[in-house]
């Protein structure tokens, strides 16, 4: 690779730890900024790999960070806010984002690659969620000292997920699945396949300049998914569809419970399906090919032993 140094934004999280270990295999030196790098001793243990401390919302901190550095990639995100603005969106998406084209820039960086959302693109999103990205994509397509790539996944899968794990876990502790917006479609995405199209784009011309959207093989509503995760975990469920009206009350009534595992900006989101419809790059892995090892119950002793022995992956 011409590129030898590479600076990540949100690399210590679940995607991020994926593109880290495909760079360092390339032989890449890896920069991640962390607010908590005593947190992530974990990372260290790769091999050029190095954890900067700062806040990345302070332009010289991201200065200095960038300096000496041929790529960025920028894979901060979130999926709830502490608010019900927008702002925590906008400060975490769009801020950050035109922060970091602009400390990229002086740094002198080379490359610059953006993990956004997929319908982030499209005219009017219905969510803040969606429309802090795509105010991040529009800063990112603007940025003139450097080719950009961006790419707008469905949902992402893989061990330590956040959206089939999320299942998961509900479905331990309910005797039943009340699910709002249950045909809602999605084309989940391998983590392994996005993490190879983030560092198999950084020297690759044909995607200078373009967003490409991230789709698995297969789409599946929301229902679909739900119940293959109840079987995996062998917590068969009954599941509840909830009509408008009743997925709106238990959106309003999470937004209060920890964790927040859904809110009115989620349910926005999920109005519009979460499926490919423009220019896309294969991402073959299928769903059932990899949710069993960390669904199913051989999933289940793993995170049974890596407790007991205080390890993680």
């Amino acid at each position: 690779m011409s590129i030898k140094s590479v600076c990540i934004l949100g690399g210590t999280g679940f995607v991020g730890r994926h593109i880290v270990a495909r760079l360092t295999d390339r032989g890449v030196a890896v920069r991640i900024l962390t607010r908590h790098p005593e947190r992530h001793r974990d990372l260290k243990v790769l091999p050029e790999v190095t954890l900067a401390s700062g806040d990345p919302h302070d332009p010289a901190t991201l200065e200095d960070f960038f300096a000496g550095a041929d790529a960025v990639i920028n894979l901060v995100g979130i999926l709830n806010e502490q608010g019900r603005d927008g702002s925590g969106f906008r400060k975490a998406h769009t801020e950050l984002t035109e922060k970091a084209l602009a400390a990229a820039t002086t740094a002198g960086v080379r490359r610059f690659v953006q993990m956004s959302a997929l319908k982030a693109d499209m005219p009017d999103p219905p969510s803040h969620y969606l429309r802090s990205k795509a105010d991040a994509e529009r800063a990112v397509f603007a940025a003139s000292a450097f080719p950009v790539t961006v790419f707008r996944p469905s949902v992402i899968f893989g061990p330590e997920d956040s959206f089939l794990n999320r299942f998961a876990g509900l479905l331990r502790i309910a005797p039943f699945m009340p699910l709002a917006r249950a045909d809602a479609r999605f084309a989940p995405v391998f983590v392994g396949d996005v993490a190879d199209h983030f560092v198999n784009c950084l020297d690759d011309p044909s995607t200078f300049g373009k967003g490409f959207e991230l789709c698995g093989p297969r789409s599946y509503t929301l229902r679909e998914l739900v119940r293959y995760t109840a079987r995996l975990t062998r917590r068969r469920r009954p599941i509840v569809p909830l009509p408008g009206w009743a997925g709106r009350l238990q959106a309003t009534v999470f937004e209060f419970v920890p964790g927040k595992p859904l809110s009115r900006d989620n349910l926005a989101s999920l109005s519009v399906d979460s499926v490919c419809t423009g220019e896309t790059l294969p991402c073959p892995t299928l769903l059932e090919a990899v949710a069993p090892a960390y669904l199913g119950q051989e999933g289940h002793q793993a995170r049974m032993q890596r407790l007991r022995t205080g390890t993680r992956q």
